[in-house]
């Protein structure tokens, strides 16, 4: 049977319905998950469209993924965390949305904290166990969207569940007409998707979602989980590792809605934020993130990474501030205690510091040269250079010029007298065995006393 599709505005066959597949054993592929191999990446050069939505967002899961992994955050941190993610999303809302657990009196409170705040953004969702009783305490709780989880590989199904696809079906629709009933929204979290039967479960799954959402008349949210970071963004890989392909089918085969449709990703082999930007690409409007990128084992895609992923793709920030992202750091790191590794991109301490002299030399006559963008006017974080037995003159005068801030006739240069004068000390500093850059006091109390009192410690 033909029909004009209302995406491609073509004649499109629609009379091919994928069925489940009730394997008696379970589908492992073993030929790409060898368990003693590193993972392969094969091929079939199938192709799908690029489909990017007209509206993508960023939502959070710091509060749920991201907690799992460090030390409960108290209700105060989360409510200043909450209130970071609010100014870095903006007046439109690109951080869509944010998920809690709801178990403790302390879940709770956050929630209501962050509720009591006003802001529009972001919406506050939960995660939950798949019970009656949950889904109530959430519509109690007035919260309108709700996470439940859907495994969908064998290796869940049959391994960790003990049930066969078509029992694990049976339990995820009756779970998701709970929801139905307590008037909640679900958003189906289809665990370890890049080691499932794509068209043997995935699909006829998620074709049964959305018979269910319609009867509801409410819609559900498909959230797609590389739980392992298995998933590649290259064109024309086969599934089940394929971000394109897996978007693209939940879409054309299932009806799912890019404003219904989200990727979560994990870092396990450093695709996170390529293979969110790809589910972008190829259709699905929402990406799922975690402050500083914190989550299980390697970590969840950075939140920090999209707002500029984002950027880079729309070509402009639509209103979010991500000065907010130096502040989130600078909490993270000072009032939770979090050490952030210091050559982490955006965040890290030493992300746009450069040690080497002829780059400091380089930075010296127009930053432009060896700084990625206007670090100081998008992150409030000017670029520096740490001082060490390679700086050279050059990264001398530019460690001043920018800790006391010098601009114009004020500017040191490389052959200032106190520059002179500073590199001569640091010289013989590292001639007489230290290995360490040097600090900012050791450096301001150098400078000053080198400088007659001109220039003082900040």
């Amino acid at each position: 049977m033909l029909e004009l599709s209302s995406k491609t505005n073509l004649l499109e066959e629609n009379d091919y319905r994928y069925s489940l597949q009730d394997v008696p054993e379970p589908v492992l592929y073993r030929d790409v998950y060898s368990y003693d191999e590193i993972p392969k990446v094969a091929f079939n050069h199938r192709r799908v469209p690029m489909n990017m939505p007209e509206d993508i967002w960023i939502t959070d899961t710091s509060f749920r993924d991201g907690q799992q992994s460090v030390n409960p955050y108290t209700p105060e941190q989360i409510v200043t965390l909450f209130k970071l993610l609010s100014k870095l999303g903006g007046p439109y809302g690109l951080i869509r949305q944010t998920e809690f657990f709801i178990y403790s009196k302390r879940d709770r409170e956050a929630i209501e904290r962050c509720r009591d705040l006003g802001l529009k953004f972001p919406e506050i969702t939960t995660w939950i166990r798949a019970s009656r009783e949950d889904f109530r305490a959430v519509r109690e709780l007035g919260i309108r969207e709700t996470g439940i989880l859907v495994s969908c590989s064998d290796y869940h199904i049959f391994k960790k569940l003990k049930m066969t696809r078509r029992q694990a079906m049976e339990h995820y629709l009756a779970t998701v007409k709970d929801a139905f009933d307590a008037g909640v929204m679900p958003r189906c979290h289809l665990e370890d998707i890049t080691r499932a039967d794509f068209y043997g479960f995935v699909v006829p799954f998620v074709n049964e979602l959305m018979k269910l959402s319609d009867e509801a008349g409410i819609p559900v949210r498909i959230r797609a989980c590389d739980t392992m970071g298995y998933g590649v963004p290259y064109t024309e890989v086969a599934l089940p590792r394929s971000v394109p392909g897996i978007i693209y089918g939940l879409q054309h085969y299932s009806g799912v809605e890019s404003e219904y449709l989200e990727w979560h990703g994990h870092n396990d082999f450093y695709k996170a934020v390529s293979n969110a930007a790809t589910a972008w690409l190829y259709g699905a409007s929402g990406v799922n993130c975690s402050l500083l990128g914190i989550g299980e084992r390697t970590g969840n895609v950075p939140l920090e990474a999209m707002v500029f992923e984002y950027a880079s793709l729309r070509g402009s920030l639509d209103g979010m501030d991500p000065t907010a992202i130096t502040e989130i750091a600078d909490y993270f790191q000072n009032e939770i205690g979090y050490k952030v590794p210091p050559m982490t991109p955006f965040v890290g301490r030493a992300f746009n510091v450069t040690r080497a002299g002829i780059h400091a030399d380089g930075l010296l006559k127009d930053e432009e040269i060896y700084n990625i963008f206007n670090t100081d006017k998008l992150l409030n974080r000017p670029a520096t250079v740490a001082i060490s037995k390679n700086s050279g003159l050059a990264g001398i005068a530019y460690w001043i010029n920018q800790n006391y801030r010098l601009r114009g006739e004020e500017a040191v240069g490389k052959q200032d007298e106190l520059v002179k004068a500073v590199k001569s000390w640091v010289d013989g500093e590292y001639e007489e065995g230290r290995t360490a850059a040097l600090s900012t006091e050791e450096l301001e109390d150098k400078i000053e006393e080198l400088s007659g009192g001109r220039l003082r410690r900040q």
